[in-house]
């Protein structure tokens, strides 16, 4: 039953866990596409990983779904951090299938558990654009991605766009988060003015639904313009003297 295309068969699993009454929800780089279904870019996914969120409640009947659908569980890895991120392989298309439990952890942190209801297909808006914001070393294709979603996704007070009330919640109460997320930002507009080119945001031969240089002025605006919280500011006086984010740790799979 497994699919071939990662897309679809993340979207297949999602839906077994919804009649499970599980929240399971995409998330990484397909679930740009899911959100934005006419980009062409990147279109051919074949060997693309699957990222994948669920809630602590969920995630052992989560882990026995995946089993039962023919994941190989790496049951060393999953004995020691399931408690956090699962990790699965298909074998046969040597693709694997990463499970993030409750929250993100890398250069920043934050929580997603009460979120996933929200959308019934991926993390919110909201949390998409931050699971690239809060990369302190950005590649090109996580700026592609978060572009693509300021590209075609209103930002809003709530949910029905991107959420800027979740993302000011962080970046006012947080001077790392802060600091990150505007230096991400400075660079996606002079990415947009000197880099960007024509077949970056394909979107079937439409233009944008948004302008991006506004859209990243607007949610720059916002989150400078919130009221800061008195832990910001006094990590504020500490500046860059001291690292604000942290190093994510690479750990490997043997799956034994």
């Amino acid at each position: 039953m497994r699919l071939d295309d990662p897309l679809h068969e993340a979207l297949r699993l999602i839906d077994l866990a919804a009649a499970r009454d599980l929240r399971l929800r995409l998330m990484g780089g397909l679930a740009f596409h899911a959100q934005v279904p006419d980009w062409t870019a990147r279109s051919d996914r074949a060997g693309r990983d699957i990222d994948l969120a669920t809630r602590g409640r969920d995630r052992k009947a989560v882990s026995d779904l995946l089993i039962a659908e023919g994941y190989e569980p790496d049951r060393q890895y999953n004995a020691l951090y399931g408690h956090k991120q699962l990790y699965f392989m298909d074998a046969d298309r040597r693709r694997p299938v990463d499970v993030l439990v409750d929250r993100l952890e890398m250069c920043h942190r934050f929580e997603f558990a009460d979120r996933l209801g929200v959308d019934g297909r991926t993390l919110p808006l909201a949390e998409l654009l931050l699971s690239k914001l809060q990369v302190v070393k950005i590649n090109r294709k996580d700026v592609l991605d978060a572009l693509v979603i300021l590209a075609e996704h209103p930002l809003t007070a709530d949910d029905s766009g991107i959420n800027l009330t979740r993302i000011v919640a962080l970046t006012s109460n947080d001077w790392g988060w802060w600091r990150t997320l505007t230096g991400n930002l400075d660079g996606f507009a002079a990415f947009v003015t000197a880099e960007l080119q024509p077949t970056d945001l394909d979107l079937g031969g439409r233009p944008p639904r948004f302008d991006l240089l506004r859209q990243i002025a607007d949610l720059r605006a916002a989150v400078d313009a919130a009221p800061k919280s008195t832990r910001w500011k006094l990590r504020a006086r500490v500046g860059e003297r001291m690292p604000w984010y942290e190093e994510p740790e690479e750990v490997g799979h043997g799956r034994d």
